[in-house]
């Protein structure tokens, strides 16, 4: 279906129209991001952790150290609340109450499974051309070892919702003849020109 079936706990309530439901609108903003903050519980109280993640059809891919707490709580099937932000604007009012921020997001609620070891070596190519694409035919695959020591985990897309506010303020008609700037400061993220990295390279 061209539409997540996200269950009602899950959808939008708070400024509803800002909501999408298309699995192309929120492929497109996951396929945008690189960093996902992956949210869940342990008897220590919520825990919420920046981690770089790859759309894989209709999953998402996280991995990390076996070792690592994360992974080892996801893995065993924890719920979990992941999040992709892209800030696009900054949006100046008229009015304090009415500045805000243009964005994009989606928010997936579910649960990990471990990627079985036989697809890890995909899996982790998908991050290696995330970050440029053709590198995994370029750079040395994970070995044996490496691979024994790193958990890829998949995240089904079903609980899925996307948010977007686009456009300017929301001034009030009363606050228009204010003699007050109002507008958006676009704000971008961009690659820059490579840097070549050799052992003696000092940053």
């Amino acid at each position: 279906m061209s539409v997540f079936e996200t269950s009602a706990v899950h959808r939008v309530k708070q400024v509803a129209q800002r909501a999408a439901y298309e699995r192309e609108t929120a492929h497109r903003i996951l396929d945008a991001g690189y960093v996902a903050h992956v949210a869940f519980a342990v008897e220590a109280g919520p825990v919420v952790i920046p981690m770089a993640y790859v759309r894989m059809g209709d999953s998402v891919l996280l991995h990390g150290s076996r070792k690592s707490r994360i992974m080892r709580t996801l893995a065993a099937g924890v719920p979990l609340c992941l999040t992709v932000t892209l800030l696009d604007g900054l949006v100046l009012a008229r009015s304090a109450f009415h500045h805000s921020m243009n964005y994009r997001s989606v928010i997936v609620h579910g649960r990990a499974e471990p990627v079985p070891t036989l697809e890890k070596p995909e899996a982790l190519d998908r991050f290696v051309e995330r970050l440029a694409a053709g590198r995994s035919k370029e750079a040395r695959p994970a070995n044996t070892q490496e691979l024994k020591a790193t958990e890829v985990l998949r995240v089904p897309l079903v609980e899925v919702v996307a948010k977007v506010r686009q456009g300017g303020p929301n001034d009030d008609p009363e606050d228009m003849a204010l003699p007050v700037w109002a507008g958006v400061v676009p704000v971008e993220m961009r690659l820059g020109e490579p840097v070549e990295w050799r052992e003696e390279s000092v940053l």
